[in-house]
């Protein structure tokens, strides 16, 4: 059976022990483009004066770009999440699920940071989507 590429039943479940007591499911997403992890390097390479390629694996964090609709339920959580980094002055820790029905795949997100976040909607003749940067130190890939 083939598998489904839709996003519409997307389940994107977001962590923030130490300020909410459950699990917040994010919703009413940007349609064009909901999330987007960005492409991580693997591998650093240096090539050698006599022409030998040397390779090595290198830990890098995933950033992951949220766009969100302004009327979101999910807004307030952002906003209360920005607003207590600034008042403690300390990064607030997260973790993340995302399930992905139609791809039967599980992503599981580990220590992230809100990093960067739009502090209000822009306005035109609709006010516009919300971003908000995560950055993650793993994102693990699975079946369900």
């Amino acid at each position: 059976m083939a598998a489904f590429i839709t996003s519409a039943d997307a389940i994107f479940v977001l962590t923030i022990d130490t300020l909410f007591n459950a699990p917040i499911t994010l919703e009413n997403w940007s349609a064009d483009r909901a999330w987007e992890a960005a492409a991580i390097e693997q591998v650093q390479t240096r090539m050698s004066i006599d022409g030998k390629l040397n390779a090595g694996w290198v830990p890098n964090p995933v950033d992951m770009t949220l766009n969100i609709q302004p009327n979101s339920l999910s807004i307030p959580v952002f906003e209360a999440l920005q607003t207590a980094q600034a008042t403690a002055r300390t990064p607030y820790q997260l973790g993340a699920e995302i399930t992905l029905p139609g791809l039967k795949r599980k992503y599981t997100l580990t220590t992230g940071y809100l990093v960067t976040g739009s502090v209000m909607p822009a306005a035109g003749r609709l006010l516009e989507e919300r971003s908000f940067t995560l950055r993650w130190e793993r994102v693990i890939g699975l079946g369900i």
